[in-house]
């Protein structure tokens, strides 16, 4: 049978019939190398992600463009079945008790990890649940609830104090040095119910990425090489990882356009807050302990320091 006899019994244009697919043009070619560049960097990126990413770099493509080369080239991300569980009744949950603004409620939890020797490795990290910014993200074998509070006092030095912190039942959390630290500079301590980790689901989000793009793709041979790859996640999950929520911009990119526009209304930096200064004279006594191997006594009286400006 003819080609005209086929697409006239079939109904098919002869044009359609013969229409051949054009080649990429050069721009085209270099547009899918990065598109590959940037699967085999991101591996758990979806194609919106990877658009995302290529709009930082300076392309100016869309969603359909890069999902049709997407399609063309193969790439799939495995979808991960969980089963549904049911909302938490605490009135701590993230559910119940949101964010509205930044610095107003943090949320802290721990991960466990382990070496390629199989030694243990104890993640800890804190972030904003507004602005879904990371504050800390350390690693260590061990994690105690001093070491927490060190943490703890730092971001309070440079970054000012919240007014929540959302957090599980666990022993570093409700230790009495964490709850009578909170007392002394006005923090509230949000506790979600036992057994319900969803309700500090901000938490389990961000660990979730952690695990699935870090953790798992990433085999850390001692300490060091974790604590240097604990860094450049910092950096990367606050100034370069788009999201989702934030309108696929960066938590640093979505935090700088609330300051400007606070700093337009108001006019003028937020009130100073007031720290235990033992909390800070502790911290500066360790460090300077270590260096002349000198002995610190801790001062009784509270210090108030400016928070810093907001630019």
């Amino acid at each position: 049978m003819s080609q005209r006899r086929a697409c006239e019994v079939l109904g098919q244009p002869r044009s359609t019939q013969r229409y051949a697919a054009r080649a990429d043009t050069e721009e085209e070619q270099k547009l899918v190398a990065r598109i590959h560049a940037l699967v085999r960097k991101y591996p758990r990126y979806g194609y919106r992600m990877i658009t995302a990413k290529l709009r930082q770099e300076g392309w100016r493509v869309n969603f359909k463009r890069i999902y049709r080369h997407w399609r063309r080239e193969g790439f799939k991300v495995p979808r991960k079945t969980r089963k549904k569980r049911r909302l938490g009744h605490s009135s701590n949950s993230c559910a119940r008790r949101r964010a509205e603004y930044k610095d107003h409620v943090w949320t802290w939890d721990f991960i466990h990890d382990r070496t390629a020797t199989g030694k243990p490795l104890k993640w800890l990290a804190i972030t904003d649940e507004y602005t879904r910014e990371c504050l800390a993200l350390e690693v260590d074998r061990s994690i105690t609830a001093d070491k927490v509070l060190d943490i703890l006092t730092n971001l309070f030095l440079t970054r000012g104090v919240p007014k929540y912190i959302r957090s599980d039942n666990g022993p570093e959390f409700i230790a009495k040095a964490i709850q009578r630290h909170s007392e002394q500079v006005g923090l509230e301590m949000l506790y979600v119910e036992p057994g319900s980790p969803w309700e500090n689901g901000f938490a389990e989000s961000f660990f979730s990425r952690l695990r699935d793009e870090l953790l798992n793709v990433e085999e850390f041979m001692n300490l060091a090489e974790a604590r240097w790859f604990a860094k450049r996640r910092l950096h990367e999950h606050n100034e370069e990882r788009p999201h989702s929520s934030l309108g696929y911009r960066t938590p640093s990119e979505f935090a700088a356009g609330l300051t400007s526009a606070r700093a337009r209304q108001t006019g003028a930096a937020p009130p100073p807050f007031t720290i235990p200064s033992t909390s800070r004279q502790r911290v500066q006594a360790e460090a300077t302990a270590k260096a002349d191997g000198a002995q610190h006594n801790p001062l009784e009286n509270t210090t108030t320091i400016p928070q810093p400006k907001l630019s």
